[in-house]
């Protein structure tokens, strides 16, 4: 815990892949995606950790922070650990669901 924050786990879960998607509105890309399902990451005082996707963690940012400053219980009870959310990154063609969760 830094300056009385949080520390946070941030692990990918699932990686999906919309190959009709893809064909139908993507312009062909040679690589789009480094994250693999299990790996994580740790937010230390709500901060980025290195390594973290800039456009998943845009995603994410909100709910890091507020775990962080030890806010929690979003949406009245969404998730069966009030300090965790699961979020998705903003791509829409291969999504990567993120549990994101308090660790003391």
């Amino acid at each position: 815990m830094q300056n009385g924050l949080r520390n946070i786990r941030i692990t990918a879960v699932r990686k999906s892949e919309y190959p009709d998607l893809m064909a139908r509105y993507e312009n062909p890309i040679d690589h789009a995606c480094d994250i693999q399902t299990g790996q994580s990451w740790i937010s230390v005082a709500g901060r980025k950790p290195r390594g973290m996707c800039p456009s998943a963690w845009q995603s994410m940012r909100p709910f890091v922070k507020a775990l962080a400053r030890g806010e929690g219980n979003f949406y009245d009870g969404w998730m069966r650990n009030s300090l965790s959310a699961m979020i998705s990154c903003n791509d829409g063609f291969r999504p990567v669901s993120f549990y994101i969760e308090v660790i003391e």
